[in-house]
């Protein structure tokens, strides 16, 4: 599939906060608030910082090959995951939660992008090795975000009754999804193959992010990818006094309070910490722990423990204590030898407000890099664009505008009263100068003459654009279709379409064109232009 590239710097899009713009720009404001910049400089010395801490490596290593037993996967996976034993080798990651059949696009982006920037260490850098590696949030109770999907305009919901960490979910009921799936795809040249992998990972009995686990396995274990279900004893247990701490002397939500009254002052606060941070993870329930006294209860107040019994239970079962947003990195960067972290807008953001949390356990900071985004453009689209004088990146811009700039372009500026508005503003420059001349005091009742006779030629102005516009209901409609179909509800494709419909037309060649196309630390926005239909 030939595709031509083109990229845009975040900011040109105007789909981003300013706070990833000015991180992305290195803005002085934000520098105290991560510890080595998205650069060649920057993951060098995270390497360096990562060598002075010690990872259990051995116990990685061991939880990895339990979870991969009896799951057929590559030479490439299993050489990564072997690979980690070594001191040499490190990982880049990316996380995100078991999102039903990997929910919107920019999964997969963030999936392809830790893939990208490992293969390009290992180049640059022989005497390492790199490996991607995909963190899987299954503990995350959202399933009204987790549990649905888009398949062009329909968003499709999976009726369940369950409740507590969407990971650990029956997949019972998703076969009636599936079908759904095989019914609209199964015509397209790999629908078929598709639903086929679908029914293999999320049927026969098991939960959802064992379905994730099997899916992306088979998606990506050619990449290499290693993919990790963080929600073990044996992990969590590396986690313990930390916990403990939380649970005991709120010091993490101290910590990050402090970073947050600073941060808050210039941007808007991703996410704010709690007294405590952690939820209760058992059965059906992931509920936050609230403290009460000498006492603790999950918000739900189903369980109550002493002191004394929520130690003996941390202590039993580490396992049944899920961190939050705030906590989260930690853990993540505590279980793995990791140098750079690739997350979205909001994930980097966020990100931002832990450094200090990092500082005061004496673990590592990641490199923080914003994930790839990407605009792909079929052919039928390029075609409208180009026969309406548009260019792609025009299409950045709001309906209104682009229908403004048509209707101005076809009259060629006819519709403009510039030149009549600045006919009267040199007329009332020399009512001014002469008035002024006369008494100095009166200039300020002349300019205000001049706002009052300007204001109506501007409404005019106005209203002669929206009298033309009418006249351009075909344009209008073109223009609404080709935003519908590019900017989905208004906003970035990624964040609406899935990757289902793009695989059923052009299987795993949607996914090289992905890879071959991902940028590693340059941090820009990428529009992908297919030069043939499917």
């Amino acid at each position: 599939m030939d595709c031509r590239f083109t990229k845009l710097s975040y900011k040109e899009t105007g789909y981003f906060s300013t706070i990833i713009t000015d991180y992305l720009d290195q803005a002085p404001a934000l520098q105290p608030f991560y510890k080595h910049p998205a650069s060649k400089a920057g993951l060098e010395a995270a390497i360096k910082a990562r060598q002075g801490f010690k990872t259990n490596r051995e116990l990685l290593v061991g939880q990895l090959q339990n979870q991969y037993k009896g799951i057929d996967t590559t030479k490439a996976v299993l050489d990564n995951i072997q690979s980690l034993q070594k001191e040499t080798t490190f990982t880049i990651t990316t996380a995100h939660q078991p999102a039903l059949f990997t929910g919107t696009l920019y999964f997969v982006y963030k999936l392809l992008h830790v893939v990208k920037l490992a293969e390009s260490l290992n180049q640059q850098y022989p005497s390492y090795r790199f490996v991607p590696v995909y963190w899987m949030g299954s503990e995350d109770a959202d399933l009204d975000e987790l549990g649905k999907f888009y398949l062009g305009d329909e968003k499709i919901v999976w009726d369940t009754k369950q409740t507590g960490a969407v990971g650990k979910m029956n997949t019972k009921g998703l076969d009636k999804l599936i079908n759904r799936i095989d019914g609209e795809l199964s015509v397209l040249p790999f629908g078929k193959e598709l639903v086929q992998v679908l029914k293999d990972a999320y049927l026969n009995d098991t939960d959802l992010q064992t379905g994730t686990f099997r899916l992306l396995n088979k998606l990506f274990a050619e990449y290499g990818l290693i993919v990790l279900i963080p929600d073990t004893a044996e992990l969590k247990k590396q986690m313990s006094s930390v916990f403990e701490e939380d649970l005991f002397k709120q010091t993490p939500s101290e910590i990050v309070s402090k970073t947050i009254d600073e941060l808050g002052k210039h941007y808007k606060v991703q996410a704010n910490p709690r007294e405590i941070n952690l939820f209760y993870l058992k059965d059906n329930i992931r509920e936050r722990i609230i403290r009460s006294g000498h006492s603790f209860t999950t918000h739900d107040s189903r369980l109550t423990f002493t002191s004394s019994e929520i130690r003996t239970e941390l202590a039993n079962h580490p396992e049944r204590f899920s961190p939050n947003v705030i906590l989260r990195g930690l853990y993540q960067e505590t279980v793995l030898p990791n140098i750079a972290f690739v997350g979205g807008g909001g994930e980097t953001a966020y990100w931002l407000e832990l450094k200090g949390l990092f500082e005061h356990y004496k673990v590592p900071f990641p490199v923080l890099i914003l994930r790839n985004s990407f605009l792909f453009v079929e052919k039928k689209w390029q075609e409208k664009i180009s026969n309406m004088g548009f260019s792609i990146k025009d299409f950045f811009k709001s309906e209104q505008q682009l229908l403004t700039d048509l209707v101005s372009r076809q009259r060629n500026g006819e519709l403009k009263l510039a030149k009549e508005m600045e006919a009267a503003i040199q007329l009332y420059s020399k009512v001014k100068s002469k008035a002024s001349d006369i008494d100095k005091s009166l200039q300020q009742h002349v300019d205000a003459l001049q706002a009052r006779a300007l204001k109506p030629l501007q409404e005019l102005e106005k209203k002669l654009l929206r009298a033309e516009k009418r006249k351009y209901e075909a344009e209008q409609r073109q223009i609404h279709a080709i935003k519908t179909a590019l900017f989905p509800k208004d906003g970035l494709q990624e964040r609406i379409d899935n990757f289902m419909p793009y695989y059923s037309r052009w299987g795993k060649e949607f996914f090289e064109i992905l890879y071959k196309h991902s940028l590693t630390i340059e941090q820009e926005f990428g529009v992908l232009e297919v030069s043939r239909e499917s």
